[in-house]
């Protein structure tokens, strides 16, 4: 019974959150820069629906309807402060606005200025992915919703 009522829960979520998916790239099991930018824009409704707190709950959970294939959502504040992130919670309540990537760029400082003065937009720099474990090029994209950036990268 008890997992009956956890599906009719979750259900209603996993079907609003199938159309983010069906034009993706079925190729392989890496998600493209297209699925980035859907998942971005779920992300952004989901916390316009249901607020911040409840929404980076499900943003920071790893098997969750904002997890896909490679994809996963990372949020953070103004000040380069990490409020999610659904790949590595050690990096959540942690200031990363010196984050260099793999070739010495301040990527988080730079999303932050592009943020602030596009609200939205792209980004291309090199990560470690978590689930390859190798540094690779990663296209970000990111929108800001009330105070925070919301991003998520295809790698």
């Amino acid at each position: 019974m008890r997992s009956h009522i956890a599906l009719a829960f979750a259900l209603p979520a996993m079907l609003a959150l199938a159309p983010l998916f069906a034009a993706g790239d079925e190729s392989d099991d890496r998600a493209t820069p297209r699925d980035a930018e859907r998942i971005v824009r779920g992300a952004v409704k989901r916390i316009e629906k249901v607020g911040k707190e409840k929404a980076f709950a499900v943003f920071n959970d790893p098997e969750g309807s904002f997890t896909y294939r490679d994809l996963y959502v990372a949020v953070y504040d103004f000040s380069g402060k990490c409020l999610a992130h659904g790949a590595d919670k050690s990096r959540i309540g942690k200031v990363l606005i010196d984050d260099k990537d793999a070739d010495g760029r301040l990527f988080i400082r730079e999303r932050v200025a592009k943020a602030k003065a596009d609200g939205k937009g792209w980004q291309e720099y090199k990560w470690l992915n978590p689930f390859t474990k190798k540094i690779e090029q990663k296209i970000a994209y990111f929108e800001v919703v009330d105070d925070v950036i919301v991003m998520c990268g295809a790698y």
